[in-house]
């Protein structure tokens, strides 16, 4: 019995972490337009857990970057 808790356990804790598991870089996310805006979704559905991980940081400098280049073009720069 004690083993079958453990394992589900296991199973549950690796279920989960899929979902925060792979850090993108902020080159990855400005290349990946979609998977930034899933990203940013994420972190501003849940700031109060999400604001201080690596995907969240990453994806709020990603979308500066972004932002700067879409105005250096609409200057004409």
């Amino acid at each position: 019995m004690k083993q079958l808790f453990i394992l589900s356990t296991l199973l549950m804790l690796a279920g989960c972490s899929e979902l925060f598991g792979r850090t993108y870089t902020v080159d990855e996310l400005v290349a990946d337009e979609a998977l930034l805006s899933s990203v940013m979704t994420e972190c501003r559905n849940n700031p109060g857990e999400l604001r201080e991980t690596a995907n969240c940081k990453n994806a709020e400098a990603a979308d500066g970057k972004l932002r700067l280049q879409r105005m250096r073009r609409a200057l004409g720069g």
